[in-house]
């Protein structure tokens, strides 16, 4: 895809990312101006898809979404959250990141418990029917299929909380 043509693509992005029942204030990186987008159908899970990402990576609780021209995104969630896949996993309020087909990078506000320990997320790349999910030196892959549903979350991590397709599959770890 041309330079060109990922533009607009990021602002339809940024255009559909708010629920249908209100406004999206868009809150812009440093180098971008503040956009100010109408109601729109559909969501930012909606186009997860369109960069070759499931819509399930994030949870239902998104508030909203901004991204810059070089693929710079946060996610505002409405409050911090715990998603249980095969592994416990926390999400900030706010996700950063940079995004491109198949991969985001820079990844910060995404954590997951491996053992006693809680792990920053720094990356995820994707190739169809997997996702590589960068820990660190680690790195697991889960199946995509995990990621279909868009998962609801708890907000503590005690509760008793599932995402989408909750040890459907068992994860490999391995060096990346």
């Amino acid at each position: 895809m041309s330079s060109s043509a990922v533009v607009p693509l990021l602002l339809l992005l940024c255009a559909v990312a708010a629920p249908a029942s209100s406004a999206t204030r868009i809150f812009p990186s440093e180098d971008a101006a503040a956009v100010t987008l109408p109601q729109q159908e559909g969501t930012v899970h909606d186009l997860l898809p369109d960069y070759g990402l499931p819509p399930g990576l994030l949870p239902a609780s998104v508030k909203d979404y901004s991204m810059d021209s070089n693929g710079q995104f946060t996610v505002r969630l409405t409050a911090p959250c715990y998603v249980q896949f095969t592994e416990l996993v926390y999400y900030d309020r706010t996700i950063k990141g940079k995004i491109s087909y198949g991969s985001i990078t820079d990844l910060s506000g995404i954590q997951v418990k491996k053992l006693f320990a809680w792990l920053p997320v720094t990356g995820m790349v994707a190739d169809g029917s997997s996702i590589e999910f960068q820990v660190g030196f680690l790195s697991e892959k889960l199946p995509t299929s995990m990621f279909a549903e868009i998962p609801s979350c708890r907000k503590n991590a005690s509760s008793s909380c599932h995402g989408a397709g909750a040890g459907a599959a068992v994860a490999t770890l391995e060096a990346a």
